[in-house]
Order: C-alpha cells, then structure tokens, then sequence
C-alpha cells in the first residue's frame, strides 16, 4: 500500500512539473544580457516578466509530443545567434519546422563571444548546443542528425514560434528544405 503512495505522489508531482513549463520568462542578469527561460530566473534577475503560454493562446509545452518532452528534458537545445544572419535564420526555421523548444541568446557583447568562442573554439554563427554537443555555422543535414541522435522527432506538431523560443525581430522567410545552401560564412 504504501509503494501505491510513493507511485501517487511522484505521479503528481510529474504533473504538478508540467504544469509549471507552461510559463516563459524574460529577464535581464546582472551584466545585462536578456535571457528567456521556462524555469523561473534567480534571486538579483531584473525586468523579470512572465508569460502563461497557455492563457496567451500560444501552445504550451504540454501540448508537445511525449518524445519532444522527454529530448528537451535530457538534451536541451540553446542557439547563439545574431542580427542579419541568414545562417541563424535557417537553423531557427529548422527547429521551428521540427517543433525542438530552444533557448537563444543574441551575441552582442564581448561576453557572449567569449561563451562562444569557450563553447566550440571559434567565432561562427550559429552555434547551436544540443546537450553537450554543438554544431557551428548552419549545416542541415549535421543539425538534423544532432537532433535525431537525442531524440527529437523528425517533425514537429506545428507550434507557433512564439511557443518554442523567445519572440524576436521579424527573421528572413525560411528556404525550402533542399533549396538553400549554406554559405561560405557559416561553415
């Protein structure tokens, strides 16, 4: 009976957990870099906003497919992009199509250089970190292998954007798959 108990509970909390992935948030650190993250920021973070993506429409990560939940959870996905890059705009449009929840951080200080640079040992962008491995520039078919090898299914349950990163400046219209080669810079 009492293992029925300890089976009840964990249950609950699992769902009490997923309940709680439905909020964004947005927050600025100490040095002011913007962050936008699913778990709440910590003690010192400014301009902290929340959003309940249920409430707001947009779809919550209880609506992503069990397999999404279980990769995003063991093999987190963050994209260091910039400004005017092509590059980050296809990978972006790649985890959107695949619907892959991720985190991005835009490079624009020395800082975020500098955890680029730590990260792969070079300045290229994108940088896109899937659990401990990453891929620097935009090479669709190392992408999609990254995301196959932790798990992520082949195609996503057609989410907003909004649902799966921050929101940001309007990007480039993404190229149809096959279509687009990656450019001398982003490699």
């Amino acid at each position: 009976m009492r293992a029925y108990f300890v089976v009840a509970a964990t249950f609950a909390a699992a769902i009490a957990c997923g309940a709680a992935t439905a909020q964004a948030y947005r927050w600025v650190d100490d040095q002011g870099r913007v962050h936008y993250t699913q778990t709440p920021p910590p003690p010192g973070a400014k301009d902290v906003k929340r959003k309940n993506l249920q409430q707001s429409g947009a779809a919550a990560s209880a609506d992503l497919p069990y397999a999404t939940k279980l990769a995003a959870q063991n093999f987190p996905v963050k994209v260091f992009t910039q400004e005017k890059c092509e590059a980050c705009d296809r990978a972006r449009a790649l985890l959107v199509k695949r619907g892959v929840p991720f985190s991005e951080v835009n490079v624009v200080s020395q800082t975020e250089a500098d955890e680029v640079k730590a990260i792969s040992g070079e300045t290229s962008l994108p940088l896109i970190v899937v659990g401990s491995l990453h891929q620097s520039g935009f090479q669709e078919q190392l992408l999609n292998s990254l995301l196959d090898t932790a798990g992520y299914p082949s195609s996503g349950p057609n989410l907003p954007l909004e649902a799966l990163r921050k929101p940001g400046p309007a990007a480039a219209p993404a190229p149809q798959p096959g279509t687009a080669e990656p450019s001398a810079a982003s490699k």
